[in-house]
């Protein structure tokens, strides 16, 4: 096998963990997220703490994260990926859009950059880049 195919080939495998990640953060199953990252991810997010080290503080953050959310959609646009042997990174633009209790959906797009090894997800950053009106009306207060 070439190294281009070999190269074609982990990219497909990294969108299709991705695709598989996302939907299965649509079904909040906190658990079967936690199967995609290795135990010592170290993770930079844009709410709460700015970093989480290790599988255990990462999940609870999922936990605490979800807990929040109704009806939940996850979308990636914009995707990049480079592939080198075992390891892997990724950065794209990523949706997440939930309903409130009243019914209306609430969204913003994130970037998400993304570090993947053959055992997990290894490094993990996401940054919003887009405050929902919601959001600034709070902030404003």
């Amino acid at each position: 096998m070439s190294v281009a195919t070999t190269e074609a080939s982990a990219e497909q495998e990294i969108r299709a963990a991705l695709d598989s990640l996302l939907k299965t953060v649509s079904s909040k199953d906190v658990d079967a997220i936690m199967d995609f990252y290795a135990p010592d991810i170290v993770a930079y997010d844009a709410i709460a703490a700015l970093q989480f080290k290790g599988a255990e503080a990462y999940g609870e953050h999922w936990r605490q994260c979800l807990s929040m959310c109704g009806e939940l959609s996850m979308e990636a646009s914009d995707i990049h990926i480079a592939t080198a042997g075992d390891l892997a990174t990724s950065y794209y633009l990523h949706r997440c859009a939930g309903v409130d209790d009243k019914g209306e959906e609430q969204a913003c797009w994130m970037r998400a950059t993304v570090v993947w090894r053959r055992q997990g997800v290894v490094g993990r950053s996401s940054m919003i880049t887009f405050r929902p009106p919601s959001i600034r009306k709070a902030a404003r207060r």
